[in-house]
């Protein structure tokens, strides 16, 4: 079957792989239709400056946001044509076909394009840090980044009736849509200074809660300084290199509360994303609006480069084989 993977920095490689052997008890094999990129593939792994002892990846590798259709099952739970999401083993879900249990599997409605129901997973985790902010009724909060992750965050919020939400990013096309999902301010990083510009949206207050989805290692620091005193900080972000340098007797003389969110490190890593998933099918909120480019799988080369890049207004891309 077809698969590719990163082989050196800022390069893939296509390759045929063995289709995977017969299922054990309770496992689901899943003919994959449509992955998407993550922020966190390209600056974790894609765009890495990694060792070369870790190349190559191992085939399918980096990918973990793919949906598909069950073709077969040893869990009766997920028949053959039930439409999923699936969270790959060894985040190598760039190949035609993945192996998985239940505790890695959304079950997906029969309507709706595929490659809008992806845009859930990634939403998802979002959303699990989003219940780490509490009630927002009023409130004013910045999200720092407005890639698919930030703009989700953004959506949320104002879902939420949050006072103020402020995207914040280098990217012009991206705070404008912001502004389209909900944001009431936006503050350009490339041509604003960050700090002044939250001094004068909040009238000198600066923000209740500070979200950092900037994939970025001086999110942080930046986020310390935007939120007031005794405020909220969601920190989403993993970020390379994995030391960060911010002001620490800032941090301490505001007493800010600093909310670590990652759900792939929790006993449930799947639960907010099913939730996603019954949001979007009663309307609540719509991940696929985040999806920005339809491309084949065979394109991964230039998909990978365009997000990384940031070209041709990219906010998500949907591979499709």
């Amino acid at each position: 079957m077809k698969a590719a993977r990163v082989v050196a920095r800022r390069k893939i490689e296509f390759l045929d792989v063995p289709e995977p052997g017969p299922l054990d008890e309770n496992e689901v094999r899943v003919k994959l239709e449509v992955l998407s990129i993550c922020g966190s593939d390209i600056y974790l792994e894609y765009d890495a400056e990694l060792p070369e002892e870790d190349y190559p990846f191992v085939p399918g590798a980096p990918m973990h946001e793919c949906a598909g259709v069950v073709v077969e099952s040893r869990d009766a739970d997920y028949a053959e044509g039930q439409r999923v999401i699936v969270i790959p083993r060894d985040v190598a879900g760039m190949q035609e076909q993945a192996v998985q249990t239940a505790g890695r599997l959304i079950k997906l409605p029969e309507w709706g394009d595929l490659s809008e129901w992806v845009m859930c997973q990634h939403s998802g985790t979002a959303l699990y840090s989003a219940k780490h902010w509490g009630n927002l009724m009023g409130k004013k909060i910045a999200i720092i980044g407005q890639g698919g992750i930030g703009l989700t965050f953004t959506m949320i919020a104002e879902r939420q009736g949050a006072q103020q939400v402020a995207g914040i990013d280098l990217e012009e096309y991206r705070c404008r849509k912001s502004m389209e999902l909900g944001a009431t301010h936006t503050i350009n990083a490339t041509n604003e200074n960050v700090q002044e510009a939250a001094t004068e949206i909040t009238a000198g207050n600066l923000f209740d809660v500070v979200v950092d989805a900037s994939g970025n290692r001086e999110g942080l620091g930046i986020a310390v300084g935007l939120v007031r005193d005794e405020g909220q900080i969601i920190s989403f972000s993993l970020v390379d290199p994995v030391k960060v340098i911010f002001d620490h007797r800032e941090l301490m003389g505001k007493n800010i509360q600093i909310n670590a969110t990652v759900i792939a490190a929790t006993d449930e890593p799947v639960k907010e994303i099913r939730e996603i998933v019954a949001l979007k099918e009663r309307g609540w909120i719509d991940p696929g609006v985040l999806k920005s480019h339809d491309m084949n799988f065979t394109e991964a080369q230039e998909a990978f480069e365009m997000y990384r890049l940031r070209e041709d207004g990219v906010i998500k891309i949907a591979m499709s084989f």
